[in-house]
């Protein structure tokens, strides 16, 4: 549990080490290249999370580095589409809405339970749905008609908005109780 060099916590910190290579690919107009980092990004995250419980290569620091890396490509790619595409500030900011409500809930759920907090299909979900919409407009966004990127930025609006209620919902029942089964 408290080793540093796995192959898990290193791949987290190979996606850390590409978001400012996707942010001056982007910013460059190289926005295949930055749509292939933030690609090589998103299945390095499935990566590490396969071999971590596979090969039992969880640790305490990937506990910590994996969601960091994950969040923080998140909202950089976010801001960076922001700084392109004004329409996508409604997103950015429920991104970091939902993020910090998700932080400090997640701290107040340890304190409480003793218990760290888990992802469900929902998040697994919206997260999903938000890195497909991200990457397309990477790719497309100033080719994209208004309503494909309205498309792109409202559906993993949706999508994040109902993965934090359903989030909230799990942390009103554990301030009742301590099970928070689904």
């Amino acid at each position: 549990m408290n080793r540093i060099f796995t192959i898990p916590n290193l791949l987290s910190l190979i996606r850390i080490l590409l978001i400012p290579v996707f942010v001056t690919l982007f910013f460059q107009d190289e926005t295949v290249w930055a749509a292939v980092v933030l690609i090589v990004s998103g299945l390095t995250d499935t990566l590490d999370g396969y071999i971590a419980r596979h090969f039992h290569m969880i640790t305490n620091l990937g506990k910590i580095l994996d969601p960091i890396a994950d969040k923080l490509t998140q909202a950089v790619v976010a801001f960076c589409l922001c700084v392109r595409i004004p329409a996508v500030i409604p997103l950015f900011i429920l991104l970091v809405l939902k993020e910090g409500i998700m932080f400090f809930a997640g701290i107040w759920v340890l304190r409480r339970t003793g218990k760290p907090f888990g992802a469900y299909w929902w998040g697994k979900v919206s997260t999903t749905i938000y890195y497909i919409a991200i990457t397309i407009l990477v790719l497309f966004g100033h080719d994209l008609p208004s309503l494909c990127v309205y498309l792109l930025v409202w559906v993993p609006f949706a999508a994040l908005l109902f993965s934090l209620i359903m989030y909230c919902r799990i942390y009103l029942r554990i301030s009742h109780e301590e099970d928070v089964t689904p």
